[in-house]
């Protein structure tokens, strides 16, 4: 069983939209999904209540469960689980980190956020050290904010997903009715970049997790 924590001490990156597109392209590839939210806002819980279909299936869960969360699932099984985690909540964090086959570090092209992702990197070294992968988030159409972020965070030594989230309409549509972008509107940009980032993650957790 694979497990991927999404990681960012600055609230507003977009860890919960990346996580339900993780679970729900995992499902759509036939594997089964399970996100389990660890956030005291309950955001992915929220989606979870507005959503129709069954799966994924969104848990409620506490930090200190989590490991036992992982064994339930693991004994029932699941073939992802992905960790939503709380901003500004290190021991959270921390225990996500310890605990998953891969860290996503999801990044807005923005100096607030890029300053934040050392304490995330400090956050899962002191968590043993699990890979770490970046995704820029919210990426504008023009310019070169989007490149100069990712080469910030390469300087960082993280290893940066080649596609990227743009700031589409479609992403926070989708959320309000219980979809991702993937399932509101197929085949729009929006839906295209999410498949593509969550493919090339879950390919990568794969990978990692069959060196160790």
């Amino acid at each position: 069983m694979l497990a991927i924590a999404l990681v960012a001490q600055k609230g507003g990156t977009g860890k919960t939209t990346l996580a339900l597109t993780l679970a729900v392209g995992a499902e759509q590839a036939g594997r089964t999904a399970v996100v389990l939210d660890i956030d005291p806002q309950a955001t992915a819980c929220k989606w979870g209540d507005r959503r129709e279909a069954s799966t994924p299936v969104v848990l409620d869960a506490q930090p200190a469960r989590l490991g036992r969360a992982l064994e339930t699932a693991a004994a029932q099984g699941v073939d992802l689980v992905v960790i939503d985690t709380p901003a500004r909540l290190e021991t959270a964090a921390l225990e996500a980190a310890r605990l998953s086959s891969l860290v996503v570090i999801p990044c807005r092209p923005l100096i607030f956020d890029i300053e934040t992702v050392p304490t995330s990197q400090q956050v899962v070294t002191l968590a043993g050290g699990p890979p770490v992968v970046a995704v820029l988030n919210a990426t504008p159409p023009r310019g070169r904010r989007a490149e100069q972020t990712r080469t910030a965070l390469e300087d960082f030594g993280i290893v940066v997903c080649p596609h990227t989230l743009g700031q589409r309409a479609a992403v926070g549509d989708a959320v309000a009715m219980g979809l991702v972008a993937a399932e509101f509107a197929p085949a729009s940009v929006a839906a295209a970049e999410a498949r593509d980032v969550a493919h090339w993650i879950l390919t990568e957790a794969t990978c990692r997790n069959s060196r160790t």
